[in-house]
């Protein structure tokens, strides 16, 4: 086991740091380096917060270690015997939950997501589906305390969506998220549907970190940017201004449409930011082909083209085909109660790491 108080000095050390940049009035007038140090202070407490409670529990076991052996009364040794058990189980507990918590994690976990889904196969019922998806994930951001909004939408007259684009802001946003991508299936008898038969119908969800500035590099020379009138569902004009914005980055081919925002500034704004996530994205697919293993992960966060849920109505039943894990509760999760979920791929993933890491322990 690594020692713990050498693992954690530089983060200690980084922590104080930051609480004092964030006392400083200077970094407080720059807004967006003020908020990139919060967020930084605000991945770090948990796990400072987490250390102390280790090094006040161990300070807590020498000291009684030293009354076990000095104290002169049988009775009070007794009591300070069953205090030193108590606390070597919370320290053995706490070193646990420390190391898990220092363990490598993905780099893009504490950014925001950029969160793509277009119905698939099943016509006007997958775009109906993909609405449901949508309130699925804003329900659990806001229960989460984090900020949804809506990039780019393409309804269908019956409400549904075609294609949806929206940004959800929070910490650790991508570390619970980014198991979302793949495809959804979805079995049930849809509203179009007079004879009552279940059909199957399938939503892609892609969900991207976002992008920053500095990581992505666009030569203005590269990019084709067209302007013309946000439509809304069935064709109709929803202003009667040029506001939206296509974007086509000739050197992929990527085309990014923004036509939500009233304003061209603030559409060109939002294109610009799903085009860096999907470069960023592209840059990150290559780097991760060229050292991938042999052993393909289990959980398979990122192939958007993988089966990854069933949602069964007529059963009330969700199904989780990479890790096996069958729930009924499917109203609940179409709430935004998806932690279950998450948690269990969570330690799906954990596990496999662990297994290629030690594959002679491994079962």
């Amino acid at each position: 086991m690594p020692d713990i108080q050498e693992s954690m000095q530089k983060t200690v050390e980084r922590y104080d740091e930051l609480n004092m940049l964030l006392s400083d009035p200077s970094v407080m007038t720059d807004q967006s380096r003020y908020r990139k140090l919060m967020q930084e202070h605000s991945s770090l407490s948990p796990l400072v917060e987490l250390y102390n409670r280790w090094k006040n529990c161990t300070d807590q076991l020498t000291d009684n270690k030293e009354l076990l052996y000095s104290a002169d009364d049988k009775a009070f040794r007794e009591l300070v015997r069953e205090e030193v058990e108590l606390l070597e189980k919370e320290k053995a507990d706490l070193e646990f939950e420390l190391n898990e918590a220092l363990r490598p994690r993905d780099p893009n976990d504490h950014r925001n997501v950029i969160v793509e889904i277009r119905g698939g196969a099943g016509g006007d019922e997958a775009a109906l589906f993909a609405a449901v998806l949508f309130r699925m994930y804003s329900a659990y951001a806001e229960n989460r305390g984090w900020r949804t909004e809506i990039i780019d939408m393409n309804q269908t007259e019956l409400g549904g969506m075609k294609e949806l684009v929206f940004l959800i802001e929070g910490q650790g946003a991508f570390s619970r998220l980014k198991y979302e991508s793949g495809v959804h299936r979805v079995q049930r008898v849809p509203v179009t549907e007079s004879g009552g038969r279940i059909h199957t119908s399938t939503v892609t969800v892609a969900v991207l970190p976002e992008a920053e500035d500095v990581e992505v590099e666009i030569d203005p020379n590269d990019l084709e940017i067209d302007t013309f009138r946000a439509s809304g569902a069935g064709g109709q004009h929803v202003n009667r201004t040029d506001s939206a914005i296509r974007i086509t980055h000739k050197p992929s081919g990527l085309v990014v449409i923004c036509q939500d925002q009233r304003s061209q500034h603030k559409n060109k704004e939002q294109a610009m930011r799903v085009l860096k996530s999907r470069l960023l994205e592209i840059a990150h697919s290559e780097q991760h082909a060229s050292i991938a293993s042999d052993r393909k992960s289990q959980v398979g966060t990122g192939d958007r083209s993988e089966r990854i849920r069933t949602y069964n109505y007529h059963q009330g039943r969700v199904t989780d085909h990479r890790i096996g894990l069958t729930l009924y509760r499917l109203e609940e999760i179409l709430e935004g109660d998806i932690d279950e979920i998450l948690q269990a791929l969570i330690a799906a993933e954990h596990n496999d790491r662990l297994g290629q890491q030690n594959p002679g322990e491994a079962k």
